[in-house]
Formats: C-alpha cells, structure tokens, sequence
C-alpha cells in the first residue's frame, strides 16, 4: 500500500489530492459495469447511465453531492464544475491544520479538488498505485486542459516536472487505466442514442401502507353535527350554544393504500437544477376517523399514508414540486419557482427524516413551523462559512392537495396573488460546529386568509390545530365565523446530534403569537418534540427512532377555538419505528403510535395506531 505520508510533497504541489475522494469507489463501479455490460440481460437506459457517470468519475472524479430536500435524498445530476469543493466546506479540515493553505492553493490554482458525499476531506487515506493512477489520471488531463491556453503562472514548471516522472512511474497502470475506459465509451456509444435524456435524470420513490387503528373507549371530536363516521366532513367547525360541537367518533378499519413520487432532475449548465415532481396517492388513515376538525392528517397519521391531490381518496397525479435553482456564487444558492417546497429549505433535521423512519405528519417536522407546505415565491441561501447558513425565503400559498375552488391556491388566484392571500416570510441560521451536530434557529411571520370567516386547518400554523372564530356567537351551525385573517410570528429552535455512530439524539421546541383580525385578540401557544435515533441498528442504512412530542399546548385564546381545545387536556404523542433495508432499492418500515389526550380531551382514551410501509426507490 502506499501511504499518503511517503508523498507528502506530491500532495503540496500537484493536485492528485482529488483521488482521494472518490477514486477507489470510481475505479470499483467502473470496472464493476464494465461487467454489466457483457451481460445479455443488460437493461440499457439504467446500465448507460450508470456506466457514464461512473466513467466520468474515473476520468475526471466528479463529485457527488445530494440534494438537500428533506424530504428529498435524491442525488443531484453531477458535472465537471462540481468537483470544485471550497476547502472550509471540507469538515475534517480546519482553517488550523497545517495542510489547509495547501488545498485552497490547489483549488485556485487548477480546480482539481473534490470531497465525500458529506464532505469530509479523509486525508489519512491509504491508496493503491492503481487507485493512485487513477487520481494521477484525472489531474493529468485538468492539467492538460489548462496547458494551452494558461500563462505561465498558472501551471507551474515543478508541478510539471513531477507530473512527468509521476506519469513515467505509472505508465503501465494508466494504460490499464486508459484501455478500461475507452472500452466502457465503446460500449456507452450505441446507449447513448437510446437514453431517456442528456439533461434530466429520473428519480422515483413508491410506498404501501397498511394502518390500522383503535382505542379502549368512546372518542370525542369537535366537528360539524353528522360527521361522526365522515372525517371528511370536518373540513370546517360549528358551535352549539356557543361552545364547540361535539361528537363521538366510530372506530375505523384496518386500510391499505399507496403513494408515489416521481422527481425528473434537469440540468442545463451544470450548476442549477430544474425540479419537477409528480406525486400520487390514495391514502385515507384510519386515525382520521378520531380526529377533531383542524387535525385531519396529523397525530396517528404516517407520513406516506395520504392522498397527493385534494379529492381525498382519489388517485389523480398531480405536480407536486415544480421550481428552478441556480448558484450565485461559490456560497449562494437561489430557488425561485410557482410550487416550491418549503421544507427542502427549512426545519431540517437528518435523525427525523421521513425516509429513514416512520415519522408521522406531527413528527416530521415542527407542528407549528409553517402554514404554506408548497408555495410561488423565492428562497435564497448562503453558506456564510463552514460552521453558519443562513435561508431566508417568501411564499404565497399555493398547495397541490388543497383545492382552489374552496379559497386555497391563494398565489394563483388575482382577486388576492402573491401578497394578498396567504403567505409567509421564513428565515433560519443553521450552526454546525462539527459534522456530527447542528442547531437550527428559526423565525416565520406568517398572514392567513380566512375561509368562511375561520382560520385553522391545513393552512393554520402556527395554531397549529383546529379551527379559530371570533368567539362564542359566531360559527353557529356553520354561521361564518366572524375572522377576516390572522397574522402570527413563531420563533422556534430545531437540532440533532450524533453522540456516536449509533446513538443520536434530535429535537424541536417553538412557541407562537397569533393575532386575529378583525376583533384584536390575540392565540399563544408552544410545541415541542424529543427524541433518539440508533443509526445503523442491526443493519447498515436501518434506522430505530423512538420519539415523544406535544403538538399543541394553548397557552392564551382558547374560548376561539371552535374546535381544538377539547376539555382542557393537552395531546402528547408516543412514536417508534424501524427502518429496516431488505436491499438498496426496498425497505420496510413497521411503526407503533400512541396518541394520549387525542383532541386536547383528558377525559379521551388512549388511541393505538400500527402500520407496516414498503418503500421502494429507484
């Protein structure tokens, strides 16, 4: 083996430090789909794909960065210009190490540096010659591009004379090398004519579920008389007498449905990315059967176990992310589009990820983080440096499963567009002292459109459940409710820390004012969650998490609530679930829910929710 210390002026003067990033895994797919290709069963459009990139990253070691979607682990086309890695977003070098003015040399002088998938720089490495010749390859061939048309400050004389004895040394490795990768262009030429696209790639996820829920008792709810076994029916609350309608909900059936993404990436200079997704689904989960008006798909509900578009229950396809991002500069990314996905930007966090765990729609994310889920507008970030970035975005409403027709889609819609409807100004400050920790400050001020004189349900955050009026006197028997808007701010903490590489621990904490127009009162409330995750549990890529949260705790204004605030109580919520790989494209996920206090009721039992998700990526 040799070792990186027996080259230590190597390192400093020619730029095949960019072998080690990714070079060694390169060389093994690459020789791995030169395999493929012999085979007979060859499926064409995934094997040239597959055979390109990795050719490419033989050759010219392109680095691979992940979209940084949450809700989205889909990878990002790759491209010559993205192997350039700043070296303060290196994380196992710091500005103190003495290698550091060295690699920021390299990256100014020949662009030849690339880093891991998660950025960590690996400079203790132990190398091959042939996974040398390899890194030693693809600087030849930068350098080769600066030659002709450099000064002569750019590539040096020395640098130059080392290349030359280095590419001496190595001839017989760059042969194999070189002969490797114009037998993979051969094969890739008559793919190539067949390809879906030179500029999109294709990426898709696809989840059953199976749900089930119960309880020992009688559930109450707030909702509209007659809803008692139509949870569809409590899109809107009503008043009797001036207090809250109450019912008793009917025990649901165990149900099985599907929801599928499909994510089509396009590129067009190689540094932006135009999102387009299709999403599609039937779910209608059981626990909804139990759930007050305002807290449809909330606790008890897995993620996946929705419908995509507003006909609850239908399997229409529907565009569910549809917007274009560009880089500004090495440290500043724009996203500008009519359905932008606002938590791809905000509220992050890796060990609550809707792919690797069973998180419910409560658990996601911060219960009272944002009413727009999808909206028009924009979202600027700035990466400031290694440790702070900064996102601060504006969208007007514009949510794919919430129908116009009702007053929703208020960016769309000309008698209110961008600035008149609903809309929200986001901003948070991520710091990341280390690789394993981050904590997220966050900051929306958010104005919501009344529907029919009330303000809640979906587009209710920062409530964030259940439906306000102007008080007892309005909302009766489905009477407007009195409200013209609201406008609210929420200030909200969100980390999580990998104590180790099987042991993590997340959590979120927000507290929100809401004013409400036009009769001047004022609805506080908090939110918080915690919880531990164990990465890697009993399998490599599986996931335990187990996670405990309070979605809603009324502090002030509960008499405007004309569903929500129950008897008193306050709901907390029990989760645990395992992801489980069965292979890189399949998993499972088998989740248990426990639900106390369900609908702010003390005098509620306890409601019990399992569910079994299959997912499939490809």
């Amino acid at each position: 083996m040799l070792k990186s210390c027996q080259y230590w002026k190597l390192w400093l003067t020619v730029p095949t430090i960019l072998y080690w990033m990714q070079s060694a895994q390169a060389a093994e797919k690459l020789q791995s789909h030169i395999s493929t290709i012999d085979s007979a069963e060859v499926n064409q459009h995934s094997a040239f794909e597959k055979v390109k990139s990795d050719a490419k990253d033989a050759t010219l070691n392109f680095d691979r960065v992940n979209n940084s979607d949450l809700n989205s682990t889909e990878a990002k086309p790759t491209t010559e210009m993205m192997q350039v890695t700043p070296v303060w977003q290196l994380t196992d070098v710091k500005p103190t190490d003495w290698v550091f003015q060295a690699l920021q040399s390299l990256v100014k002088r020949y662009g030849c540096i690339a880093g891991y998938p998660d950025r960590a720089y690996r400079g203790n490495h132990a190398l091959t010659r042939y996974e040398f010749a390899v890194g030693l390859n693809a600087c030849l061939e930068r350098v080769n591009e600066l030659n002709p048309y450099a000064t002569a400050n750019v590539v040096k004389k020395e640098d130059l004379t080392i290349l030359k004895k280095l590419q001496e040394q190595f001839a017989a490795e760059l042969a194999i090398l070189r002969g490797r990768v114009h037998s993979v262009e051969a094969h890739t030429t008559p793919l190539e004519k067949q390809q879906f696209s030179t500029t999109t790639k294709l990426f898709g996820y696809a989840w059953l579920n199976i749900t089930g829920a119960g309880a020992s008792g009688d559930v109450q709810f707030e909702g509209p008389r007659g809803s008692e076994g139509n949870a569809e029916g409590r899109f809107f609350a009503t008043r009797t007498g001036g207090q809250p309608t109450r019912g008793i909900a009917r025990d649901p059936q165990i149900t099985a449905s599907y929801h599928a993404w499909l994510t089509f990436l396009t590129s067009f200079t190689g540094k932006d990315q135009l999102v387009t997704q299709l999403a599609s689904g039937n779910g209608r989960s059981p626990y909804n059967q139990y759930a007050s008006a305002g807290f449809y798909n909330s606790a008890g509900v897995p993620f996946f176990d929705q419908t995509a578009g507003s006909e609850i229950g239908q399997n229409d396809v529907v565009i569910k992310d549809f917007f274009y991002s560009f880089s500004l500069n090495d440290a500043i990314k724009l996203t500008v589009g009519p359905r932008i996905n606002w938590n791809r930007h905000f509220d992050i966090n890796r060990l609550s990820s809707i792919l690797n765990s069973g998180a419910s729609l409560d658990s996601s994310n911060s219960t009272q983080s944002n009413s727009i889920i999808r909206g028009s507008g924009a979202v600027i970030e700035w990466g400031i440096n290694s440790k702070l970035r900064l996102a601060v975005g504006y969208l007007g409403e514009n949510t794919e499963f919430l129908s116009p027709q009702f007053g929703f889609n208020s960016s769309s819609n000309p008698s209110q567009g961008l600035f008149g409807g609903t809309n929200t100004t986001s901003a948070e400050l991520t710091f990341s002292p280390s690789f394993n920790f981050n904590l997220r400050l966050q900051y929306n001020y958010t104005r919501i459109q009344a529907i029919n004189g009330q303000v809640g349900g979906s587009i209710g955050e920062p409530i964030p459940y259940g439906y306000l009026d102007a008080g007892a006197g309005f909302s009766e028997g489905g009477i407007r409710g009195g409200l013209e808007s609201a406008t609210g701010s929420m200030f909200g903490i969100n980390f999580d820390w990998l104590i180790t590489r099987g042991i993590g621990l997340f959590g979120r904490y927000s507290f929100a004012s809401m004013q409400l127009n036009p009769i001047d009162a004022k609805v506080d409330t908090q939110a918080f969650q915690v919880g531990v995750a164990f990465p890697d549990l009993g399998k490599e890529g599986a996931q335990g998490t187990v996670t405990f949260l309070m979605p809603m705790d009324i502090i002030r204004g509960s008499r405007f609530f004309a569903s929500g605030a129950g008897d008193g109580g306050i709901q907390y919520e029990l989760e645990a679930s395992y992801f489980y790989p069965l292979s890189e494209n399949i998993a499972i996920v088998p989740t248990f829910y426990a639900v106390f206090n369900p609908n702010n009721f003390e005098s509620n039992p306890t409601v019990f929710v399992g569910s079994i998700r299959t997912q499939f990526s490809f």
